[in-house]
Order: structure tokens, then C-alpha cells, then sequence
């Protein structure tokens, strides 16, 4: 990202999967490099495995923390349907970087509807295993340093610095579990 460049990062979940941590992340890498930055949250039934999503805003200047319709550069989705329910979030030339993982709204898990087929033809991006990998890391709760590899990798950010900011913000009994998935997540990409 150029010095100038401003950048509108949307991202979108599951509650639980980390993404308030991943928005911590990425605002702590962005202010070490020097960039203004506003991050702002919303969190819906995120306690009751509902949709969270969290702007970040990023650049020489930036005066709102919100992302409006059309506007994200990018969204970083940790679950594919959160990645549809918000694609018209994405500007024209925007891409989606997305973890293919499937969480079960609860319509779907009552049996009221089914969870959509075919998700990734709508997708204008790029779709990670990151379970698989967190997996392979150590705990699935590591999905989310996966994704941030993946994302550190898309958006070319400084890739000792990014991992920085990551250790920076997360139990110091989770670093190594942690490294391995962003390494992981880097390489997917």
C-alpha cells in the first residue's frame, strides 16, 4: 500500500471466529506503518453465533470509521455466506478474499431454509481453507491467523511487520500455534 493510498478493508463472520481480533490486528499493523486508521464494529448476535462485521479504514487521511455500500477495497470474509451476505459491500474492481469454511445459520439448522449452493460463482475472489489449515496449525481457533496471512500475502503489506502486529495482540501461550497458521495462511494465497 502506498503512502497516499487510502484502503477500506470490510470484515465479515461468524461470532467467535475472531474477527474483532483480526480488525485489532490490522489497525495495529497500519498505525506501526504510520497510516491514520479507524476501526468500527458492529456485532449483531455475535454472542449467539450471529453476523459480525468491523470496518477498517486506513490511509494518509481518513475521517469516518464506516464503509459505505460499494466502497470496500476489500472483504475479508471468515465464512463464505458471510462473504454473499455482504458482497454488495464491494467496490467495482474490489476483490473478496474468503475462508471456505460452512457455518449453519440458525434458519438452517432449524430446517426453515438450506444453506445456499454454488456460493463461490458469486464471489469475485479468492476462497481459503482455513479450518483445514488452523487445522494443520494446531486448533481450529487459529483459522483467523490463517485468514490474516492470506490477507497480509493479497495485500503485499510488510510480512515481518503484519506477523508483528499479530503476536502483538493475541496470549503469548498462542504464538507458536499462531505463527504456523499465518505462515500457512501466507502460503495459501
Amino acid at each position: 500500500m502506498a503512502a497516499k493510498e487510502n484502503l477500506d478493508i470490510l470484515i465479515v463472520g461468524v461470532g467467535g471466529q475472531g474477527t474483532l481480533l483480526a480488525s485489532r490486528v490490522l489497525g495495529r499493523y497500519a498505525l506501526e506503518r504510520g497510516y491514520d486508521v479507524k476501526l468500527s464494529e458492529v456485532h449483531g448476535m455475535a454472542q449467539r453465533g450471529g453476523s459480525v462485521m468491523t470496518y477498517v479504514r486506513m490511509g494518509s487521511r481518513v475521517a469516518s470509521p464506516v464503509i459505505d455500500e460499494g466502497g470496500a477495497d476489500l472483504i475479508l470474509a471468515f465464512e463464505k455466506l458471510e462473504a454473499l451476505r455482504y458482497r454488495h459491500y464491494l467496490k467495482e474492481g474490489g476483490h473478496i478474499l474468503y475462508s471456505t469454511q460452512e457455518i449453519m445459520p440458525m434458519p438452517v439448522v432449524t430446517g426453515a431454509a438450506a444453506y445456499p449452493q454454488g456460493i463461490e460463482k458469486e464471489l469475485p475472489g479468492t476462497g481459503v481453507d482455513a479450518l483445514a489449515l488452523a487445522l494443520e496449525a494446531g486448533n481450529a481457533k487459529a483459522a483467523n491467523s490463517v485468514m490474516l496471512g492470506a490477507l497480509c500475502k493479497k495485500l503485499g503489506a510488510d510480512r515481518a511487520a503484519f506477523e508483528a502486529a499479530l503476536l502483538a495482540c493475541i496470549p503469548q501461550k498462542t504464538v507458536e500455534m499462531n505463527k504456523k497458521a499465518f505462515d500457512l495462511g501466507y502460503a495459501a494465497v
